[in-house]
């Protein structure tokens, strides 16, 4: 009988610039093409996603100025810090998300990082729309507002 193999730790990296600063319209989730070196980093959770973004290539989708950190463990061959990583999406989800990102104002950002249960990598991504100033502050209203009754709750 094989046995599933169970991951420790589970790696949930999350983008929380973007909620703040984008409205995301659609989510997806997509595979991540790395290297040997990258996913051991990964696991590590030494990644970052606060500057990086999604960009098309030649009708394929990569994610830009996603910062994972170099093993520590590795001798020579490790992987550069900052690089195009390519994401893994159907062809019918590509074409859709090209043609909604070329509207005015409609970007593509990584909101998290995950490893999913067989053990892949994968990123969700979302199809945003920049927030206007009014629209963070009525978003920090609602969280005090929030944090405010959670206080009352407990008490």
């Amino acid at each position: 009988m094989a046995e599933k193999k169970k991951f420790d730790k589970i790696i949930n990296i999350k983008n929380k610039k973007a909620s703040f600063q984008f409205e995301f319209l659609e989510t997806y989730v997509a595979g991540i093409v790395l290297k040997g070196t990258e996913i051991k980093s990964l696991r590590e959770g030494k990644v970052s996603l606060t500057e990086s973004f999604c960009i098309f290539l030649d009708d394929e989708l990569f994610v830009r100025q996603m910062h994972i950190a170099p093993y520590s463990m590795a001798a020579s061959y490790n992987h550069e810090a900052v690089r195009d990583r390519k994401l893994l999406l159907s062809k019918k989800e590509l074409e859709k998300l090209q043609t909604k990102s070329q509207e005015k104002g409609l970007t593509i950002i990584p909101v998290r990082i995950f490893i999913n249960d067989r053990g892949l990598a994968k990123m969700e991504i979302a199809l945003g729309r920049g927030k206007k100033i009014h629209d963070k502050r009525q978003d920090l209203k609602e969280k005090d507002a929030k944090r405010e009754l959670q206080r009352m709750a407990l008490k």
